[in-house]
Protein backbone atom coordinates (compact mmCIF):
# COMPACT_ATOMS: atom_id res chain seq x y z
CA UNK A 1 0.00 0.00 0.00
CA UNK A 2 3.24 2.53 -0.06
CA UNK A 3 2.63 5.20 -2.78
CA UNK A 4 -1.12 4.09 -2.73
CA UNK A 5 -4.47 6.90 -2.43
CA UNK A 6 -7.53 6.11 -1.73
CA UNK A 7 -9.46 8.33 -4.22
CA UNK A 8 -13.38 8.27 -2.76
CA UNK A 9 -15.60 10.52 -6.04
CA UNK A 10 -18.85 12.37 -5.71
CA UNK A 11 -20.59 9.55 -2.22
CA UNK A 12 -23.07 12.52 -1.61
CA UNK A 13 -26.61 12.95 -0.45
CA UNK A 14 -27.98 14.34 -4.26
CA UNK A 15 -26.41 11.43 -5.85
CA UNK A 16 -27.80 8.59 -3.36
CA UNK A 17 -31.30 10.06 -2.64
CA UNK A 18 -34.13 8.77 -4.88
CA UNK A 19 -35.63 11.99 -4.95
CA UNK A 20 -32.27 13.57 -6.64
CA UNK A 21 -32.53 14.17 -10.75
CA UNK A 22 -29.07 12.98 -10.22
CA UNK A 23 -29.55 9.69 -7.95
CA UNK A 24 -27.63 6.15 -8.74
CA UNK A 25 -30.03 3.19 -8.21
CA UNK A 26 -27.12 1.17 -6.86
CA UNK A 27 -25.06 3.81 -5.03
CA UNK A 28 -26.13 3.82 -1.25
CA UNK A 29 -25.84 0.01 -1.01
CA UNK A 30 -22.19 0.61 -1.74
CA UNK A 31 -21.71 2.70 1.42
CA UNK A 32 -20.77 0.22 4.21
CA UNK A 33 -18.17 -0.74 1.91
CA UNK A 34 -16.94 2.47 1.01
CA UNK A 35 -16.78 3.06 4.72
CA UNK A 36 -15.05 0.16 5.40
CA UNK A 37 -12.45 0.58 2.64
CA UNK A 38 -11.79 4.02 3.37
CA UNK A 39 -11.16 3.57 7.70
CA UNK A 40 -9.00 0.59 6.51
CA UNK A 41 -6.98 3.18 3.89
CA UNK A 42 -6.51 6.06 7.34
CA UNK A 43 -5.07 2.73 9.34
CA UNK A 44 -2.84 1.53 6.42
CA UNK A 45 -1.66 5.27 6.08
CA UNK A 46 -2.70 5.39 2.74
CA UNK A 47 -4.05 9.39 2.06
CA UNK A 48 -7.64 9.50 1.63
CA UNK A 49 -9.29 12.13 -1.17
CA UNK A 50 -12.70 13.04 -0.96
CA UNK A 51 -13.44 14.76 -4.55
CA UNK A 52 -16.90 16.08 -4.95
CA UNK A 53 -19.19 17.89 -6.81
CA UNK A 54 -20.63 21.30 -5.90
CA UNK A 55 -22.68 23.35 -8.25
CA UNK A 56 -22.92 26.92 -8.51
CA UNK A 57 -26.96 28.30 -7.24
CA UNK A 58 -27.27 30.20 -10.53
CA UNK A 59 -26.22 26.38 -12.34
CA UNK A 60 -24.05 28.07 -15.02
CA UNK A 61 -21.62 25.36 -14.47
CA UNK A 62 -24.09 22.81 -14.85
CA UNK A 63 -22.91 20.32 -17.32
CA UNK A 64 -25.60 21.68 -20.57
CA UNK A 65 -26.69 17.42 -20.51
CA UNK A 66 -27.62 17.78 -16.68
CA UNK A 67 -29.51 21.23 -16.82
CA UNK A 68 -32.82 20.86 -17.52
CA UNK A 69 -33.46 17.86 -15.24
CA UNK A 70 -31.14 19.81 -12.34
CA UNK A 71 -33.75 22.86 -12.48
CA UNK A 72 -36.67 20.84 -12.43
CA UNK A 73 -35.22 18.64 -10.15
CA UNK A 74 -34.68 20.98 -6.92
CA UNK A 75 -31.34 22.36 -7.91
CA UNK A 76 -29.24 19.57 -6.11
CA UNK A 77 -26.14 19.32 -4.97
CA UNK A 78 -26.16 23.58 -4.82
CA UNK A 79 -26.25 25.91 -2.02
CA UNK A 80 -29.86 26.12 -0.42
CA UNK A 81 -31.02 22.97 -1.94
CA UNK A 82 -32.90 20.86 0.25
CA UNK A 83 -31.04 18.55 2.23
CA UNK A 84 -31.87 15.42 1.33
CA UNK A 85 -30.61 16.38 -2.70
CA UNK A 86 -27.13 18.25 -1.12
CA UNK A 87 -23.57 18.16 -1.57
CA UNK A 88 -23.11 16.56 1.81
CA UNK A 89 -21.96 13.21 2.48
CA UNK A 90 -23.73 10.33 4.06
CA UNK A 91 -22.66 10.07 7.61
CA UNK A 92 -20.60 6.96 7.45
CA UNK A 93 -18.81 8.81 4.56
CA UNK A 94 -18.06 12.18 6.65
CA UNK A 95 -13.89 13.08 5.97
CA UNK A 96 -11.95 12.89 9.03
CA UNK A 97 -8.91 14.76 10.40
CA UNK A 98 -5.68 14.37 7.47
CA UNK A 99 -8.45 13.38 4.56
CA UNK A 100 -7.70 15.30 1.50
CA UNK A 101 -11.18 17.20 0.29
CA UNK A 102 -11.14 18.74 -3.42
CA UNK A 103 -14.38 19.91 -5.65
CA UNK A 104 -14.32 18.91 -8.99
CA UNK A 105 -16.13 20.88 -12.11
CA UNK A 106 -16.30 17.57 -13.97
CA UNK A 107 -16.29 13.96 -14.75
CA UNK A 108 -13.22 13.32 -14.10
CA UNK A 109 -11.61 13.87 -10.47
CA UNK A 110 -8.43 15.58 -12.53
CA UNK A 111 -10.16 17.77 -14.62
CA UNK A 112 -9.84 21.28 -13.11
CA UNK A 113 -8.49 20.47 -9.96
CA UNK A 114 -5.23 20.36 -7.90
CA UNK A 115 -5.53 16.20 -7.45
CA UNK A 116 -2.31 15.20 -9.70
CA UNK A 117 -0.26 18.40 -8.08
CA UNK A 118 -1.29 17.00 -4.75
CA UNK A 119 -0.66 13.15 -5.71
CA UNK A 120 2.97 13.98 -7.43
CA UNK A 121 3.83 15.97 -4.15
CA UNK A 122 2.96 12.99 -2.15
CA UNK A 123 4.75 10.47 -4.18
CA UNK A 124 1.87 8.83 -4.94
CA UNK A 125 2.09 6.21 -8.12
CA UNK A 126 -1.12 4.14 -7.53
CA UNK A 127 -5.02 4.89 -7.44
CA UNK A 128 -7.74 3.22 -5.50
CA UNK A 129 -11.02 4.34 -7.63
CA UNK A 130 -14.32 4.43 -5.15
CA UNK A 131 -17.53 6.55 -5.73
CA UNK A 132 -20.04 6.73 -8.17
CA UNK A 133 -20.70 6.65 -10.89
CA UNK A 134 -18.79 3.80 -12.79
CA UNK A 135 -19.38 4.91 -16.38
CA UNK A 136 -19.12 8.84 -15.61
CA UNK A 137 -16.55 9.78 -12.62
CA UNK A 138 -15.15 6.62 -11.80
CA UNK A 139 -13.93 5.78 -15.62
CA UNK A 140 -13.48 9.40 -16.93
CA UNK A 141 -11.05 9.43 -13.73
CA UNK A 142 -9.00 5.83 -14.69
CA UNK A 143 -8.39 7.29 -18.29
CA UNK A 144 -7.02 10.48 -17.03
CA UNK A 145 -5.09 8.47 -14.38
CA UNK A 146 -3.90 6.33 -16.82
CA UNK A 147 -2.83 9.18 -18.99
CA UNK A 148 -1.11 10.49 -16.28
CA UNK A 149 1.03 6.99 -15.69
CA UNK A 150 -0.63 6.17 -12.28
CA UNK A 151 -1.67 2.92 -11.68
CA UNK A 152 -5.53 2.59 -11.40
CA UNK A 153 -7.02 -0.26 -9.62
CA UNK A 154 -10.81 -0.22 -9.37
CA UNK A 155 -12.85 -1.37 -5.89
CA UNK A 156 -15.62 -2.74 -7.90
CA UNK A 157 -17.90 -3.37 -4.89
CA UNK A 158 -16.99 0.35 -4.29
CA UNK A 159 -18.52 1.49 -7.39
CA UNK A 160 -21.80 1.87 -8.20
CA UNK A 161 -24.28 2.35 -11.95
CA UNK A 162 -27.58 2.11 -12.45
CA UNK A 163 -28.04 -0.93 -13.46
CA UNK A 164 -25.74 -4.24 -12.96
CA UNK A 165 -25.26 -4.74 -16.75
CA UNK A 166 -23.80 -1.00 -16.93
CA UNK A 167 -21.63 -1.54 -13.94
CA UNK A 168 -20.11 -4.72 -15.30
CA UNK A 169 -19.76 -2.96 -18.66
CA UNK A 170 -17.97 -0.74 -17.55
CA UNK A 171 -15.87 -2.22 -15.01
CA UNK A 172 -14.72 -5.17 -17.77
CA UNK A 173 -13.55 -2.01 -20.37
CA UNK A 174 -11.64 -0.21 -17.63
CA UNK A 175 -10.03 -3.97 -16.75
CA UNK A 176 -9.37 -4.05 -20.63
CA UNK A 177 -7.56 -1.08 -21.17
CA UNK A 178 -4.98 -2.10 -17.85
CA UNK A 179 -6.71 -0.85 -14.67
CA UNK A 180 -6.92 -3.69 -11.78
CA UNK A 181 -10.27 -4.18 -10.54
CA UNK A 182 -10.73 -5.90 -7.22
CA UNK A 183 -13.07 -5.92 -4.28
CA UNK A 184 -12.21 -3.76 -1.23
CA UNK A 185 -12.00 -7.37 0.76
CA UNK A 186 -9.47 -8.74 -1.76
CA UNK A 187 -7.68 -5.42 -1.24
CA UNK A 188 -7.81 -5.68 2.41
CA UNK A 189 -7.01 -9.12 2.35
CA UNK A 190 -3.39 -8.11 0.81
CA UNK A 191 -4.16 -8.72 -2.72
CA UNK A 192 -0.78 -7.04 -4.34
CA UNK A 193 -1.60 -4.50 -6.01
CA UNK A 194 0.14 -3.65 -9.57
CA UNK A 195 3.13 -1.42 -10.20
CA UNK A 196 3.31 -1.14 -13.82
CA UNK A 197 6.54 1.00 -14.66
CA UNK A 198 5.63 3.96 -16.98
CA UNK A 199 7.68 3.89 -20.30
CA UNK A 200 9.89 6.63 -19.08
CA UNK A 201 10.89 4.13 -16.32
CA UNK A 202 11.22 0.89 -18.46
CA UNK A 203 13.18 2.94 -21.24
CA UNK A 204 15.98 4.25 -18.73
CA UNK A 205 16.18 0.61 -17.32
CA UNK A 206 17.14 -0.73 -21.29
Amino acid sequence: MEKTALIMIDMQRGFLDESSPCYIAGARATVPACAKVAEFCREQGVPVFFVTRLYRADGSDVEHTRFASWLAGGKPISPGCEENISSAPPEELEPKAGDYQLLKPRFSAFFGTELDLILRRLGIRTLLLAGTTTPNCIRTTCYDGISLDYNIAVLSDCTSSATEEIQRANLKDMENIGAQVLTSAELMSGVPLRDSLTAAEQYARE
